[in-house]
């Protein structure tokens, strides 16, 4: 029982953390460029690595389906899912590239492309940023707060990182 109080506490904490940190701006940036995004009819993709690969998906099926209220799905793809490309991809090139590969075939300029990953360093999310960024995609990348990381370098160009 002490171990689960223990774990409340320390959630507790890390909440009031990050209610005091640049985070909440940094949602608040971010869910603007989706939602002007969408407005003009882009879409926006997910790509990371195990589970950030998960919370990619999820994410993805929150816009498509629904999300707090009843309303129009919005079109998002998480480019963790399909293991026909994945496989293919990674076979015939490396898995450094199975996602630079599907936003370059499926992003367009104006669209979004949010990266997950925990170390920020994750090499196929950070190929798939630059591909993003030379179509004019715009990036917002997450990563584990405190971490050191190339996203924090400037890798999505000026773009949000939360």
């Amino acid at each position: 029982m002490e171990i689960i109080k223990q774990r409340f506490a320390e959630h507790i904490t890390l909440a009031q953390q990050v209610a005091e940190s640049r985070i909440l701006e940094q949602v608040a940036a971010s869910a603007e460029i989706i939602r002007q995004a969408l407005r003009n009819g882009k879409k926006v993709l997910f790509c990371g690595n195990g589970g950030s690969a998960a919370d990619s998906q999820h994410l993805a099926a929150e816009f498509v389906g629904r999300f707090q209220k009843e309303r129009n799905g919005l079109p998002a793809i998480a480019l963790t899912v399909d293991t026909s490309i994945l496989t293919a991809v990674a076979n015939d090139y490396g898995y450094d590239t199975v996602f630079a590969r599907q936003v370059q075939a499926l992003g367009n300029t104006g669209d979004v492309l949010v990266g997950l990953s925990t170390s920020g360093n994750s090499k196929n999310v950070l190929a798939a940023i630059d591909v993003a960024k030379a179509k004019g995609i715009q990036c917002i990348g997450m990563t584990a707060q405190g971490l050191p990381c190339v996203f924090e370098g400037g890798v999505c160009g000026g773009d949000t990182i939360v």
